[in-house]
């Protein structure tokens, strides 16, 4: 995956989970200040609108790592990362789709499963984008501990490569 696929998909869905935790918050878990209000927290419908504005990136985001990362790693059944990834993968569609479904049905029982399936999704998706990430950096410190100049060896016991700023030849797709 290239840097910017990468920070756009890392950033955009941060940015997506924040608007869409703190609007969830203020929505459901927030006792409205008059008892005639619609809403239960003055910044609501902005924190709505931008989740709803920066939802779109992150939509963008995942389709552009589509092929060159998830289909390539789920057909060369790479081992690392394997579950978080699935789990991110698995529950991106039914976020996107009940998200969008949101805001277009009325039926208030339909509505009641959407919120219940986005929420759920979505913090399936967001905990598994940041599984993910941490699983990413936990494999870049055996590399960095491999070219250690004073040539100590990994931890795991395998044997440092002989050009570190070479990619290395196993981890090539």
């Amino acid at each position: 995956m290239r840097p910017v696929e990468k920070w756009l998909l890392l950033l955009s869905a941060a940015a997506t989970a924040v608007t869409g935790g703190v609007y969830a918050w203020m929505r459901y878990l927030l006792e409205p200040v008059d008892p005639w209000a619609v809403i239960h927290h003055p910044l609501e419908p902005w924190m709505l609108k931008a989740h709803i504005l920066v939802s779109p990136v992150l939509v963008f985001a995942v389709g552009m790592i589509s092929v060159g990362h998830v289909w390539r790693h789920l057909r060369s059944r790479v081992r690392s990362g394997r579950r978080s990834g699935l789990v991110t993968a698995l529950a991106f569609l039914p976020m996107v789709g009940s998200g969008y479904l949101i805001q277009s049905l009325t039926s208030p029982l339909a509505l009641r499963w959407l919120v219940a399936i986005h929420l759920v999704t979505g913090t399936l998706f967001g905990s598994g984008v940041a599984l993910h990430f941490r699983e990413f950096l936990r494999q870049r410190q055996p590399a960095a501990q491999a070219a250690d100049p004073q040539g100590a060896a990994p931890p795991n016991g395998s044997q440092p490569r002989e050009n570190p700023g070479l990619p290395d030849p196993e981890r090539v797709r």
